[in-house]
C-alpha cells in the first residue's frame, strides 16, 4: 500500500460514487406522558460525491452535518430517503451484507483519543478491521505497520498505547485505521477541530496527499470555512437540517448567494486590510431555532437580515443560480450593504 500510485480521475460521465436523495434522520423525544415529538436533525438532504472528490460540509453546531456523515456510514439509520454507494442502496442492508459493503466507506471522528481503544496497542487497533474481514493476524499487523508509514508515523509507535500519543499522532492513527480496508469514501467528522493550528495544517496536508495518491473520496465536515476552502473541491452549507447552498469552492467563496453563507464567510479572518474594510461583517442575531420546532417557510428567516413575508409562507427550494444551487427567494438579488445598519458592522 505504501507504493500506491496516483489514480487517473474518473471520467465525467461516470455516475457518482455516493448519492443521497431526500435523506431524513429524525429522533423521537417524549413531550409529556402521551405526546412524542421529533428532533429533525436531518430533514431532506440531497447530495452527491464523485470518485476522488472532496466535498466540504459546513454549518454551525446543531445544523445536522455530523448526523449526515453518520447516516452515510450507517451509524444512524434513515427515517426516510435513500443512500446509494455505486448504485447500491444501503437502506435495506444488514448483517453480513452491510458488513461487506462497509469496507468501502470509513469514518474519522472528531476526538481521536475517544475513538481508539485504550486497552489495545496501536498496531492492533489498525489491524482489527482487517482481522474482522478474515485476514490473518500476521498479515493484518504487517499491513498495519505499512499504514503507519503511509500516514507519517514511525513503525515503533505501533507498540504503544493511545494514551501515550499526542492529538496529532492519535488522529494519524485514526486515518491509518480508516485506510486499512482500502475504502472508496472516508467521512471526516471535524477531524482537525481538536488540534492546534500547526497540527491541523499537517493533517490537512496528509489528507490532501492521500486523496491524490489513493483517489479517495472525502466528505469533510467542519465549521472552519478556511480549512474547508483549502481541502475541498465543492462545499455544501447546511442550516437546521437542510442544505441551503452547494457549489464548487471558487464560486461559493468568491460570491456567496445565500444570506447564511454570506454571514459565515464574513466571519472568516482576512489579513488584507483593504479586503477587510470592503467586506462588511454580518452579525447574526438570536439563536438557531430548535430542530424539534423549525420555523415555517425558510428556516433561516428568523435570523436573516433580508427576510420578507414570503420567507415565512413558502419554503424556498434548492435552485440553480449562477453556477450553484441555493435555497433563497432572493438569491442573487441581495445587496450586502443594506444589512449594515441593523445586523452588521463594517
Amino acid at each position: 500500500m505504501t507504493n500506491a500510485q496516483p489514480t487517473a480521475p474518473a471520467p465525467p460521465d461516470l455516475p457518482p460514487l455516493l448519492e443521497a436523495a431526500g435523506i431524513r434522520v429524525h429522533f423521537p423525544i417524549r413531550d409529556g406522558l402521551f405526546s412524542t415529538r421529533q428532533i429533525r436533525a436531518v430533514d431532506g438532504v440531497d447530495l452527491t460525491i464523485a470518485r476522488g472528490e472532496t466535498l466540504g460540509l459546513v454549518g454551525e453546531s446543531g445544523s445536522g452535518k455530523s448526523t449526515v456523515g453518520r447516516a452515510i456510514v450507517q451509524i444512524e439509520r434513515l427515517t426516510a430517503g435513500e443512500i446509494k454507494l455505486d448504485g447500491t442502496s444501503l437502506g435495506h442492508l444488514s448483517g453480513r451484507a452491510l458488513r461487506h459493503v462497509r469496507r468501502r466507506f470509513q469514518m474519522i471522528f472528531q476526538d481521536p483519543q475517544s475513538s481508539l481503544n485504550p486497552r489495545h496497542r496501536i498496531v492492533d487497533i489498525i489491524a482489527e478491521p482487517l482481522i474482522i474481514q478474515g485476514v490473518s493476524r500476521e498479515s493484518a499487523k504487517a499491513t498495519a505497520n505499512e499504514l503507519l508509514g503511509l500516514v507519517g508515523l514511525d513503525v515503533g509507535i505501533g507498540r504503544r498505547y493511545p494514551h501515550t500519543l499526542s492529538g496529532g499522532q492519535s488522529q494519524r492513527v485514526a486515518v491509518a485505521r480508516a485506510l486499512s480496508s482500502k475504502p472508496d469514501l472516508i467521512v471526516c467528522d471535524e477531524p482537525v477541530s481538536a488540534l492546534d493550528v500547526s497540527t491541523q495544517a499537517q493533517l490537512i496536508n496528509l489528507l490532501e496527499d492521500l486523496n491524490r495518491r489513493l483517489h479517495l473520496a472525502l466528505l469533510f465536515i467542519a465549521h472552519d470555512l478556511a480549512v474547508v476552502r483549502q481541502i475541498s473541491d465543492r462545499v455544501a452549507v447546511m442550516y437546521l437540517g437542510k442544505i441551503v447552498e452547494i457549489g464548487d469552492v471558487p464560486t461559493i467563496y468568491s460570491r456567496p448567494l445565500h444570506p447564511y453563507t454570506l454571514a459565515l464567510l464574513s466571519a472568516v479572518p482576512v489579513r488584507d486590510a483593504e479586503k477587510r474594510s470592503a467586506r462588511p461583517r454580518i452579525v447574526l442575531t438570536g439563536e438557531m431555532p430548535s430542530p424539534a420546532n423549525p420555523p415555517s417557510g425558510c428556516r433561516f428567516r428568523t435570523r436573516c437580515p433580508w427576510a420578507a413575508p414570503v420567507c415565512a409562507e413558502i419554503e424556498p427550494p434548492l435552485q440553480l443560480v449562477d453556477g450553484r444551487q441555493v435555497a433563497c427567494h432572493f438569491a442573487g438579488k441581495i445587496d450586502i450593504n443594506t444589512a449594515r445598519s441593523a445586523n452588521s458592522v463594517s
